[in-house]
């Protein structure tokens, strides 16, 4: 029997640097809203189960989405941050391993999806990166340049994040009880002691963050569409 996967998707956050009245997740791209698209591409990978959706309190939006009613799509209410959202949404995760992935990361492949879970159940899990390709500068409070930083093992860390349920869950909780910052969930494994090992990506693969990110994630997937 093939080994089947859940994919938790945070999805409560608001994307303030988007400067839009909705949150970014909603936003038209491609004749569909953001999330859509990224919902088509994990339902579709025929090893993934199940796709937990943590939304926020008051989003009285996902609801009226063809999605939403989807066999298997799961909604939970998220938190204040990342971590409390993907906490909650592993409450619901019935599998051994879970994804994490970024709702506005549209342009994610099965191919990659199905790299980071082979490289992933050799090992402590992982997670996608591409490596840093620019010359990397550190600079002080002031904005002046200090020194410029070796980028040889340097890696923009994408989504998804693979890991075991029980293991994300239990980092994730002490984490946040020791009041770290966690940006991922590598880092809250990280901080547990874990290795994720980082799995190379496509660098296509972005998130939509800033308003003009979403004619690139536009471009990108019509790109990817002519591929297949």
């Amino acid at each position: 029997m093939m080994l089947t996967f859940t994919v938790v998707v945070p999805a409560a956050g608001i994307g303030s640097r988007m400067g839009a009245a909705c949150p970014k997740q909603y936003l038209p791209l491609a004749g569909k809203f953001l999330i859509e698209h990224t919902l088509d591409r994990l339902l579709s990978h025929p090893r993934i189960a199940q796709v937990v959706v943590a939304i926020a309190p008051d989003d009285d939006f996902f609801a009226t989405l063809p999605l939403a009613s989807h066999p298997r799509v799961s909604v939970i209410h998220g938190g204040t941050v990342r971590a409390e959202s993907v906490l909650n949404g592993l409450s619901l995760v019935k599998t051994e391993w879970v994804l994490v992935h970024d709702a506005a990361r549209p342009c994610i492949t099965h191919h990659d999806i199905d790299l980071l879970i082979h490289e992933g159940l050799a090992g402590d899990g992982g997670l996608l990166g591409s490596r840093v390709r620019d010359t990397m500068k550190r600079s002080d409070t002031s904005g002046h340049v200090v020194r410029t930083v070796d980028r040889s093992d340097l890696w923009h860390a994408l989504t998804p994040q693979f890991f075991r349920c029980l293991e994300l869950q239990q980092a994730l909780q002490d984490a946040l009880g020791r009041g770290a910052m966690i940006t991922d969930e590598a880092s809250a494994m990280e901080l547990a002691g874990w290795r994720p090992r980082m799995v190379e990506g496509r660098a296509d693969n972005i998130k939509v963050t800033r308003p003009e990110d979403l004619a690139l994630a536009a471009l990108f997937l019509n790109q990817q569409e002519k591929e297949t």
